[in-house]
């Protein structure tokens, strides 16, 4: 069983969900947009060290707070590190009263019929495990949608719910995560596929299996609108996509029940060389207007 008072937390309190959970070939692109390039560390090592010194300084920024942030997706290596003097996980919740996530997919295969399923995971249920035992609340996994393919689309849902129920079964709270592509020239219509293929999957569950779906910003204000009443549902966030975080947040004000989980849309102002009193303003700032996004709907 998850945890109540964080279930209570992530489907009812107002807010929106950080995610820094940038991994592998997305760390450098991370590190650049904070002014940190790949001349300026050598290896893996240095590099995820790096990395995890940014995020402690968002975690432990005084904006930073369940206040506004109700979740943070993190990346395995943040979820093994410690914030000040304490592990990640148990410092977020006991500290910040942020829920913690966890990142769970190993990345994409080679696009077929228009999508990317996700690599295969066959040491899932042990991370789940060490992730449970280190207070992690839930998971969040990704895959891609370029085309509106029936047959690619329901092949990525259906990956995403079997594993899905994988995670139910440990007692974690899934994020489903298929992304529809920004650039892809049939955005609006993989969505419309990809809503009924999740309404499908949904209505299979259990009673008392519920999900939480991270999803692109529709094309059609509200064209999500079914899934957020849906019984199973706990939440609906929202992934920013490579929008800027002005036009992300535009977007989501637009979508009733619909709330952020931004990662670059969040990091995008921040650098290496502000002082600490800058980068706290910065991301004060950032948090306000997703914040914003997430509650005052237009």
């Amino acid at each position: 069983m998850v945890d109540a008072k964080m279930l209570n937390k992530i489907s009812s309190a107002p807010g929106f969900i950080a995610a820094l959970d940038q991994s592998g070939g997305s760390t450098p692109g991370a590190l650049r947009l904070y002014g940190i390039s790949e001349t300026d560390y050598q290896g893996d090592e240095e590099m995820y060290r790096l990395m995890h010194a940014m995020r402690v300084r968002i975690m432990s920024a005084p904006a930073f707070t369940g206040d506004k942030v109700i979740g943070a997706i993190l990346f395995e290596r943040t979820m093994d590190g410690e914030a000040a003097g304490q592990a990640v996980p148990s410092y977020l919740w006991e500290k910040r009263g942020v829920v913690p996530f966890l990142k769970i997919d190993k990345g994409l295969m080679a696009e077929e019929n228009g999508v990317q399923l996700m690599k295969p995971m066959p040491d899932l249920d042990a991370l789940l495990i060490r992730g449970r035992n280190k207070g992690i609340f839930g998971t969040k996994m990704r895959s891609v949608i370029g085309h509106a393919d029936k047959a690619g689309i329901a092949a990525v849902v259906q990956q995403q719910f079997e594993v899905a129920r994988q995670i139910i079964g440990q007692g974690l709270m899934p994020i489903i995560e298929p992304e529809v592509s920004i650039k892809s020239p049939t955005k609006g219509e993989a969505e419309a596929i990809l809503r009924d293929e999740i309404t499908r999957q949904l209505d299979k569950l259990p009673a008392g299996d519920d999900v939480m779906l991270k999803l692109t910003i529709p094309t059609s204000a509200n064209f999500y609108a079914p899934l957020v009443a849906h019984k199973s549902v706990v939440r609906l966030v929202a992934l920013s996509g490579g929008y800027s975080r002005t036009d992300a947040c535009e977007k989501l004000k637009q979508n009733h029940g619909m709330i952020a989980s931004f990662s670059r849309a969040l990091t995008e102002n921040l650098r290496v060389t502000m002082s600490d009193a800058e980068f706290n303003a910065s991301l004060a700032e950032t948090i306000d207007e997703i914040y914003a996004a997430s509650v005052n709907k237009a």
